[in-house]
């Protein structure tokens, strides 16, 4: 049985394929509560929509439709007593672009699962989990991604 994750401290992990991804996402979805905002880095193809994906289904149903809002930008959810808003801010060109998105109206009653949130800029937010999915390489017969959970600001002071 895998530690329970104590999301006010870091931790390194890796994740040998999808289906650890997946099983990362249900590990930390019932730690989350209205007002937390995930920060999803990495390159693309590193598993960021994945792990919002499983975070999505573990917080709503498991057959949960949770299409990529890369083009939309924002994908919203009803979680269990509070709203789940999945963005993709890749194509946005400044940050003051995301005024239109309302984040900070919609943080108070909400989760906030964020691809691509150094297009925030100066805008981003200082209290959140910076989640960091990266290529394992090959070396010691380690594929698939390692990932970094780290607290930053006030994210469960």
């Amino acid at each position: 049985m895998p530690e329970i994750l104590d999301l006010s401290q870091p931790h390194s992990l890796h994740l040998p394929d999808e289906a650890a991804t997946i099983a990362l996402g249900g590990r930390i979805a019932p730690l989350l509560k209205a007002g937390d905002v995930l920060y999803l880095q990495g390159e693309l193809g590193m598993g960021k929509s994945s792990l919002a994906r499983a975070i999505v289904r573990a917080l709503t149903t498991p057959d949960q439709d949770v299409p990529s809002p890369t083009f939309t930008l924002m994908q919203t959810y009803d979680g269990p007593g509070f709203e789940i808003v999945h963005l993709d801010l890749y194509r946005l060109k400044s940050p003051e672009e995301s005024y239109e998105l309302a984040l900070d109206d919609a943080l108070p009653h909400s989760v906030l699962l964020i691809e691509w949130p150094q297009r925030l800029g100066h805008l981003g937010f200082d209290d959140r989990l910076d989640i960091v999915l990266e290529e394992a390489g090959n070396t010691n017969l380690k594929s698939g991604r390692n990932v970094t959970l780290t607290p930053q600001g006030r994210f469960r002071d």
